[in-house]
């Protein structure tokens, strides 16, 4: 019986290999957007008055001068209290087909008021959002210049979704590689992309953003140990325990620790962990060292849209 696996689970990763290894496509260097909500967009994304307290920002857990998320496993939300899961990053997130590590939000527009009235995280309520936008000195004006019915929830999740559209970090060495500089990527990170196709972590990261395109269950080989549910806690099905959608790969350098519940402080450790709970096949420390590298190279370039906040940003 486990030979009979052991050969289903080469063939499976050889298959998938060559199946996904086209679909790995480098990250344009711009999405189209509305110029003016996304504005709009931006100047919330930093704007504590959407928090309880008026102590978070969506910049509070995302900083997007940096990663796009935390450096921390769980972040502190409002009064000090954790979160559920490690902060995905923000970047890319557009190419994610769905959102939150357990899929609860299908896009960005239907993801962007989940942290505002989580308890845990800005302890906010819609109602009171509304009325202090409205009750603001700079808010209606913005809106109404925008929108016939000026502040809704609809609205707000817009231009939040609309500015989140644009946080794409295009032109890692990958992506530069992709599009045919031969001489993007060295021969220790060449040696990293074929063992990353070879060895089947292909099968799970692959698309446009290396991941964020599929669920996956953590721990197929060997209990994970997860506390959190995953997709469970939203569908209540069996089969969805410990069910988490597979993390995009892009900028993975800078955003540990790692894992939906941040048990890998770093890469290579982050590695170990899929080889033994997701692949079942152990992996020699030099092929370990060369897929890290090839991890490296996917760290792209902050858009334009927030290089000033270095100085803006308080």
């Amino acid at each position: 019986m486990k030979k009979n696996c052991f050969v289903f689970t080469l063939v499976f990763f050889f298959i998938s290999s060559v199946l996904f290894a086209a679909e790995l496509v480098p990250i344009p260097v711009g999405l189209k957007v509305d110029a003016k909500k996304v504005q709009l967009g931006k100047k919330l994304f930093l704007d504590p008055i959407l928090s309880k307290d008026k102590t978070l920002s969506c910049m509070s857990c995302h900083n997007l001068l940096h990663n796009g998320a935390d450096t921390i496993a769980y972040t502190k939300g409002i009064e000090g209290q954790l979160g559920l899961f490690n902060v995905p990053t923000v970047y890319n997130s557009v190419y994610n087909f769905r959102q939150f590590w357990d899929g609860r939000a299908k896009n960005l527009k239907e993801q962007a008021l989940n942290p505002i009235i989580n308890p845990v995280e800005m302890g906010n309520s819609m109602p009171v959002v509304l009325r202090e936008l409205k009750e603001s000195k700079v808010y209606p004006a913005l809106f109404d210049a925008l929108y016939e019915d000026g502040i809704t929830e609809d609205n707000l999740a817009e231009v939040l979704a609309e500015f989140e559209k644009t946080l794409i970090t295009p032109n890692s060495p990958f992506d530069r590689y992709l599009n045919g500089d031969a001489k993007a990527l060295n021969m220790h990170e060449l040696e990293g992309y074929r063992l990353f196709k070879t060895k089947g972590c292909i099968s799970c990261h692959n698309g446009i953003n290396i991941g964020g395109n599929l669920y996956n269950k953590f721990g197929i080989y060997e209990d994970a140990k997860s506390e959190e549910l995953g997709r469970y806690n939203t569908t209540h099905r069996e089969e969805d325990k410990y069910v988490f959608k597979v993390p995009s790969l892009r900028n993975i350098a800078l955003t540990a620790p790692y894992m939906h519940d941040g048990r890998a402080k770093t890469l290579e450790e982050a590695v170990n962990i899929m080889t033994k709970y997701q692949l079942g096949r152990p992996m020699d420390k030099d092929d370990l060292h060369r897929i890290v590298d090839f991890l490296n190279t996917l760290t792209g370039e902050l858009p334009e849209i927030v290089k000033d906040m270095n100085v803006r940003y308080q």
